[in-house]
């Protein structure tokens, strides 16, 4: 059974950084494209970061480019994010997801992500 565990959020002043992992098991996790999602209150859930299998390529929102990172362990089966400079506006759960079509067309659209991770809460004060 595939499940992704993300951790890392937490609260912290506008200006300040965070770094998201997600864990994952039973999975090939090498073999597979990975991304980030945030979802606010009241807001549709949006792409943040993607990473290839092999992290030879990323995708990043307009929102987050120059301050958010997108990384992968392959040996140790876990994704991070790195948020730097974070701003108010970026508050919201964050979510990893994985397919498993070996692609990253479209990484931004959430359903082509099969597995999903239960979400952590990231809150950022001005």
């Amino acid at each position: 059974q595939v499940q992704l565990v993300e951790s890392g959020g937490g609260s912290v002043q506008a200006g300040g950084s965070l770094r998201l992992s997600c864990l994952v098991s039973g999975y090939t996790f090498s073999s597979y494209s990975f991304a980030w999602f945030r979802q606010a209150p009241g807001r549709e859930r949006e792409g943040v970061a993607a990473i290839s299998p092999r992290s030879m390529l990323t995708y990043y929102a307009d929102s987050v480019k120059g301050r958010f990172t997108v990384t992968r362990d392959n040996a140790n089966n876990t994704l991070y994010l790195q948020m730097d400079t974070l701003k108010p506006e970026d508050t919201a759960m964050y979510y990893c997801a994985t397919r498993t079509d070996r692609s990253l067309l479209d990484w931004t659209d959430e359903g082509r992500y099969n597995h999903w991770g239960q979400g952590t809460q990231v809150t950022v004060s001005s």
